[in-house]
């Protein structure tokens, strides 16, 4: 990704890019036009001098004669003869493409021309002036060379005064980023920000500042709710569990109070333990399983299958495990327990009678199959409450517990049904 001023920089350089190549044809029908308001000027000032000097001399009719044959001759560009037309005519200029005949070579010049009646002895006379133009395509193409020159300069220095400003300009929103990277939510403590002169960065500090207390105390209320709810809730739960368990344990019950009491206690038991599930994501969606360290996840993959052997040998399942002796990765063990546990369980309650489970760990991930007739509907399968066979013992918060667990570590988690295999990926 490309730093902000990097950006702005490069969109003021194309932009300068555009004036400047633009500037070219402006440069070329400004300077044209100069050089030839000059020369029509210039003109003017020789064609006036003509008249007074030859008014001056008092040249006779055959002196005069004399003199324009040989001016005529030897002046180039100038041409000077009587005429017939009005001495009020208004001056003709005009601008003329013809060959060089001074030049050796071939060479097409532009002459600014005048025509203009003079008096002359009192008698009228044409004079035309032409002068050769200067050539202002050379002069352009010098002024645009010139200039791209000191675009070029003024280009490198940007780029030279961008690096040394940034480090700078932009320190203060560095160590308020770095310090917004370091904050936890669970240490509950505000960030001090430092002071900055620049309106904008203080700006976005006192609104930070701002932001982080609102989310500190909505954390504190939530987190407080959370655990004080389940702790509530645990307890009456427990209470009705024990006069359960105690009614059961009396003779003089019909089997229709039986069934009632036991269907009674196994809702209770579900609730309690969606109680708890609800609980456990709040907890991980807060972040509050932040610690860390090495774990070798074979002997915990392989733990996890020792302590659900009877559920596994219940359905007389068959077990295929592909587990690499010394993997080790980094993550939160309670939680690493949680996600093995369900994955397996999972496993074993939507799987057939005398089915098989696989179950294969490697650097790349956990891969868990087990035999199935249909597809899950992956769209809700990860979704709370949302189950993926009638299968009631479930709270139909397990699979949502495993996503949660693998966002918390970073990883990803996919479903797939293939060969009558349901089939789930982790991948670290």
């Amino acid at each position: 990704m490309n730093k902000l001023l990097n950006k702005t920089l490069k969109t003021f350089t194309i932009y300068a890019l555009i004036v400047l190549a633009a500037s070219v044809p402006a440069y070329y029908y400004l300077v044209d036009s100069i050089w030839l308001r000059e020369l029509d000027e210039h003109n003017e000032i020789i064609a006036d001098r003509i008249e007074a000097e030859l008014n001056r001399l008092e040249l006779s009719e055959n002196e005069l004669n004399t003199a324009l044959t040989l001016w005529n001759k030897i002046q180039p560009g100038t041409n000077l003869e009587k005429t017939n037309l009005d001495l009020n005519r208004t001056d003709s200029t005009y601008t003329v493409l013809r060959r060089n005949l001074y030049v050796e070579y071939e060479d097409i010049n532009r002459f600014r021309g005048l025509s203009r009646v003079i008096e002359i002895n009192r008698k009228n006379y044409l004079v035309t002036i032409e002068t050769n133009v200067e050539e202002t395509e050379e002069t352009v193409i010098a002024i645009a060379i010139l200039t791209f020159l000191f675009f070029l300069i003024l280009v490198i220095g940007f780029l030279i005064f961008n690096r040394r400003l940034s480090v700078k300009l932009w320190q203060p929103f560095r160590s308020t980023l770095n310090k917004l990277k370091a904050f936890n939510l669970n240490s509950q403590a505000s960030i001090p920000f430092e002071k900055s002169n620049t309106l904008e960065f203080e700006e976005l500090n006192l609104a930070l500042s701002k932001l982080i207390e609102h989310t500190i105390s909505v954390y504190k209320s939530q987190k407080e709710f959370t655990e004080n709810a389940s702790h509530e809730l645990q307890t009456p739960l427990a209470i009705i569990k024990n006069k359960l368990d105690l009614l059961l344990q009396k003779e003089a019950l019909t089997d229709r109070q039986y069934q009632i009491i036991e269907a009674t206690n196994k809702a209770v038991t579900r609730v309690s333990r969606i109680n708890k599930n609800l609980l456990l994501l709040a907890k991980i969606e807060n972040h509050q399983f932040e610690d860390s360290e090495e774990i070798n996840l074979s002997d915990l993959t392989t733990q996890s299958l020792v302590h659900l052997h009877e559920h596994i040998e219940s359905k007389a399942l068959i077990l295929q495990s592909e587990i690499d002796g010394e993997l080790s990765i980094t993550g939160n063990k309670t939680l690493l327990e949680i996600l093995l546990n369900n994955l397996i369980l999972n496993a074993i309650r939507h799987n057939a009678q005398k089915g098989i489970i696989k179950i294969t760990l490697d650097k790349s991930g956990l891969t868990l199959s087990n035999s199935g007739n249909k597809a899950l509907d992956i769209e809700s399968l990860f979704k709370r409450f949302k189950k993926s066979s009638d299968e009631s013992s479930g709270s139909g918060l397990g699979l949502a517990i495993v996503e949660q667990i693998c966002k918390r570590h970073h990883w990803t988690i996919n479903y797939l049904f293939k060969d009558d295999f349901h089939i789930f990926k982790v991948s670290f």
